[in-house]
């Protein structure tokens, strides 16, 4: 015996739209794995800049590229959103921000604090 499910079934990506707080939470996710992933970059430079004169030469020479500056500013813009939407998340979990409204304050709010501190990191690493 087949049971039959009523339950509708959207396959057109194009159709659906996630809500702002649920795309911040997304890309707080990512920004994680984004940092973990840079851990090992940064601690690989911080190694090799400490190994010797040389190695402090090479490491100079390798983040004076323009491709490893605009990586570094990646990094310091995911560790600043990371930063910023973890404290959010803790907030709701004492209790503020739970109703929608506040919610999709909260989120609008984080992004143009996670676009000030990212301003700033361009203006560090450049």
């Amino acid at each position: 015996m087949k049971v039959k499910k009523s339950r509708p079934v959207n396959l057109n990506l194009q159709t659906i739209h996630f809500p702002l707080t649920a795309i911040a939470s997304i890309l707080h996710r990512i920004s994680g794995v984004i940092m973990f992933v840079a851990v090992a970059i940064l601690l690989w430079l911080l190694n090799l800049s400490l190994s010797s004169p040389e190695g402090f030469t090479t490491a100079a020479n390798i983040i004076d590229s323009w491709l490893v500056t605009f990586i570094l500013w990646g990094i310091l813009t995911a560790l600043f959103y990371h930063i910023v939407l973890g404290i959010r998340h803790l907030l709701m979990d004492l209790g503020y921000f739970e109703d929608m409204e506040m919610g999709l304050a909260s989120t609008k709010v984080s992004f143009v604090i996670v676009a000030i501190l990212s301003v700033f990191a361009g203006v560090l690493v450049w």
